[in-house]
């Protein structure tokens, strides 16, 4: 049983399929190979979160400034160190980052 999945039109068994998937995954699972390659490792809640940060620190930096509450600005000196942290590791992590610092 033989399937044309390739693009190149090649005939791999079935046998064949499930040892290069197989060595796939063990060469995706090497953190350090696949940054070396230059693929973006795909986490897509680094983005989301770091966009749900910067509108909280917002929001929490404009009620404190009008409320003048200690506990609102209290919140946003807690909440704005994760959130830079979070923003750098997403720039750092982008492929247009990589590359730069170190060969």
């Amino acid at each position: 049983m033989e399937n044309r999945n390739d693009p190149d039109d090649v005939v791999l068994s079935t046998h064949e399929r499930l040892v290069l998937w197989h060595i796939e995954g063990q060469l995706n699972a090497d953190r350090r190979l696949v940054r070396r390659m230059g693929r973006v490792d795909t986490r897509p809640w680094l983005p989301l979160s770091v966009a749900a940060l910067t509108c909280a620190s917002l929001l929490l930096l404009v009620l404190g400034i009008l409320t003048s509450s200690l506990a609102v600005l209290g919140g946003f000196a807690a909440l704005w160190p994760v959130t830079l942290l979070l923003a750098l590791r997403l720039a750092r992590r982008t492929p247009g980052g990589e590359g730069r610092g170190r060969p």
